[in-house]
């Protein structure tokens, strides 16, 4: 059985086996189901085994934080071998292979466990969108979302920042706010050069996948302070910041120059900040009062 989700305007397609019990687990991605396309971003497919040959290491991640998921990603002669599990200490859980150009993808489940293969199943497409949307204006953040007068204002942070604590204040005190999304959002510039941010079926530990975008108000990068301040950064802040949050392989040269495309349209058009703060009202406050002014919404 074939199903197709489209995601910040990009189809991709899931097979798995008819009457497969992942199939009513899969309930995060039913805002964004539609109808299967001849040319989809990418597929990925259940398989009963992978067969990979001259497999070389390409990166291990290290995790910012204990709880973190495992991802080692290696080379071989049939494309990019993926290893993943829920946590980094235990042993992979799945396979997934993609072939060199990231337009298929076929995944192996090493545990019979629902829940291992629900997370297999969502870090692959999660992964598999980052790679394949990269050359189209597209990139996948690691951040938290508030939509507020028609707006978007992405939180930016490493884990444990505390993205998703000012979120929550925004929801608490800036009236009119709303949670788009709570950890993988995905920003896009369209093709009117406005640059939107989307909600997607991946949000991390807040239930929270909404078929909603808004054209973005400001990015905002969270640091911990014992005060409240935020100044607006410089063109090359922009990049920087908006970059170390975005998800891809840098090492691939075609993925690497789609997203510098990407960023230096955000850090010359969207405004970017640094919020130094408390977790209190007053930092939401400060942000607000900055960032909407910014956009135009007094």
């Amino acid at each position: 059985m074939t199903k197709a989700f489209c995601v910040a305007g990009h189809t991709f397609h899931l097979v798995l086996p008819d009457g497969a019990a992942l199939w009513p687990l899969l309930t995060q991605y039913d805002e964004f189901v539609t109808e299967p396309v001849a040319d989809p971003l990418f597929v990925l497919s259940a398989v009963e085994s992978l067969s990979v040959t001259d497999k070389a290491p390409l990166y291990v991640a290290e995790p910012e934080e204990e709880g973190q998921p495992r991802l080692d990603l290696y080379s071989c002669k049939e494309g990019c071998l993926v290893e993943t599990a829920p946590l980094a200490t235990l042993p992979p859980c799945a396979r997934m292979l993609m072939s060199p150009d990231y337009r298929e993808g076929r995944i192996e489940f090493l545990k019979t466990s629902q829940s291992s293969a629900l997370f297999a199943v969502n870090n692959s497409l999660m992964l598999m969108f980052a790679f394949r949307s990269a050359p189209y204006q597209t990139l996948e953040m690691h951040a938290s979302v508030i939509m507020n007068g028609g707006r978007g204002y992405l939180f930016l942070g490493k884990s444990g920042t505390g993205k998703s604590t000012h979120s929550g204040l925004w929801l608490k005190h800036i009236e009119g706010s709303e949670l788009m999304n709570d950890d993988n959002p995905v920003i896009r510039v369209g093709e009117d050069g406005v640059t939107r941010v989307y909600g997607s079926p991946w949000s991390g530990k807040t239930p929270c996948y909404r078929n909603v975008s808004a054209p973005i108000g400001a990015i905002v990068r969270i640091r911990q302070a014992k005060f409240n301040a935020i100044k607006r950064q410089n063109t090359l802040e922009s990049y920087a910041s908006v970059y170390s949050s975005c998800s891809g392989f840098k090492a691939d040269r075609g993925m690497a120059d789609g997203q510098h495309k990407t960023l230096e349209h955000i850090a010359l058009n969207v405004p970017c900040y640094t919020l130094d703060c408390l977790p209190d009202e007053d930092a939401a406050r400060v942000c607000a009062a900055a960032v909407k002014k910014e956009g135009g919404d007094e």
